[in-house]
């Protein structure tokens, strides 16, 4: 596995327990609707969140989340779409981000950006 999955799959399990730590449950991880992946879909209570997660070893060339274009975005909101509309939730809905810097496995800091876009 090269570095740079490596390094996004870390985050990934950091950004998990992260979730899990403030009482979310993780429904799904690496969810595909076609071929947008949601990273994770996490609920707590009626709100269900569907999660970006962006990880990377330095802010050198800006923070983790300054990654998340517009389109990117927009791919993110379509799959979700699908994804209720399969599940017929009915409950509320947000769109975050998790930020993570990690450097040499050691996780430097962490930031959860909630109603990050839709």
């Amino acid at each position: 596995m090269n570095q740079r999955k490596e390094l996004g799959q870390e985050g990934e399990n950091m950004a998990a327990r992260f979730l899990t730590d403030k009482g979310f449950e993780i429904v799904a991880r690496n969810h595909r609707e076609g071929r947008t992946e949601i990273d994770i879909i996490a609920q707590k209570e009626k709100l269900l969140v569907f999660v970006e997660v962006k990880a990377r070893s330095s802010a050198l060339h800006g923070y983790p989340e300054e990654a998340v274009s517009t389109a990117k975005a927009a791919r993110i909101v379509a799959a979700a779409e699908q994804y209720i509309s399969k599940t017929n939730w009915q409950g509320l809905i947000r769109f975050d981000i998790v930020s993570i810097l990690v450097h040499k496995q050691q996780l430097q800091e962490i930031l959860h950006l909630e109603d990050a876009f839709y």
